[in-house]
């Protein structure tokens, strides 16, 4: 896949079957946009091309807060996975904004992309001030040369799948499981493992801290987790991750840490790439930390449970 990460890097290729939007998360529904977008793309021997944008166009247009489902990499390795040929990263900032609909599809798309024929969700919107819809997209069709092709919202279930209805799912409930649904695969996180205060390892169940990359990364809501973690070496082991701010120790920051089971090692330095499968409860505070060790022990069981249900 041919990955195009800024203006720099970004090429014209006339015989680019297009899709354009944030794609936060590379979603079922996403993915559904994407098979029909590399369906178009055989049919026409063309390339099939995503054009997305960072930082999220929320954060830059109205100063939101937006915590990202997949970075610019995740993305990446996502629409790889699924067969994509071109990967165009656009880089959103408040002048790109101000772009009105006629110069942003001529100036970015066509004459800087490239564009032949382009798909879009239902409720797609471009331009400054969202001013652009799908009926304008056509008529620009239309005089710039270019076919536009329309698709319904995609559904999981009965639900509608967006990247919002997932955020809410993570940051709100934790609730893991039914994300993964939406995803169509385990939400994850990646760190490199820091220094910590050594407390889980008095506690028999000594940690991994990590520091995550990205800090626009979601991490889910606080409380303990089922999880599945790959190693530097490639390898995975279940593991059983807290986010939280460890109440029995009175600490304010919050941290995220994982027990990794059955392993042995100095992981400091090293990246962990983090699944989660299962919340199995909320972050606690505890009378003693021989309490919290009984609680952690009855954690450890749960959390084999679920890993082998998964496995």
């Amino acid at each position: 896949m041919r990955c195009e990460i800024g203006w720099d890097e970004i090429t014209h290729d006339d015989q680019s079957i297009v899709t354009v939007g944030t794609f936060d998360g590379v979603h079922r529904g996403h993915q559904a946009i994407i098979d029909y977008l590399q369906q178009r793309a055989r049919e026409q021997s063309g390339l099939s091309t995503l054009v997305s944008f960072d930082p999220h166009p929320r954060a830059v247009v109205h100063d939101d807060d937006v915590p990202l489902l997949t970075t610019v990499a995740e993305r990446a390795d996502a629409l790889e996975t699924l067969g994509l040929d071109r990967f165009v990263v656009v880089p959103f900032s408040t002048d790109f904004a101000q772009l009105g609909p006629e110069e942003y599809v001529e100036k970015v798309l066509v004459e800087g992309i490239g564009v032949r024929e382009i798909t879009v969700g239902y409720d797609h919107r471009f331009g400054k001030g969202r001013a652009g819809d799908v009926d304008l997209l056509r008529e620009l069709g239309e005089k710039y040369g270019f076919e536009v092709d329309v698709i319904p919202p995609q559904e999981v279930d009965r639900d509608v799948v967006s990247s919002s209805t997932i955020r809410s799912l993570l940051l709100e409930e934790g609730d893991v499981q039914r994300a993964r649904e939406l995803l169509g695969r385990s939400y994850q996180i990646e760190g490199v493992v820091a220094k910590g205060e050594g407390r889980g390892r008095k506690l028999g169940y000594p940690t991994a801290n990590l520091a995550l990359e990205d800090a626009r990364k979601l991490v889910p809501k606080r409380g303990v987790y089922a999880t599945e973690v790959t190693l530097p070496n490639g390898r995975r082991r279940g593991g059983m991750l807290n986010i939280g701010r460890r109440p029995t120790f009175e600490e304010m920051e919050v941290t995220v840490e994982v027990h990794l089971l059955d392993y042995e090692g100095d992981l400091y330095g090293e990246r962990l790439t983090v699944q989660f499968l299962q919340r199995l409860r909320d972050e606690q505070r505890f009378e003693s930390a021989d309490a919290l060790a009984t609680q952690l022990s009855e954690d450890e069981k749960h959390c084999r449970t679920v890993i082998e249900t998964a496995a």
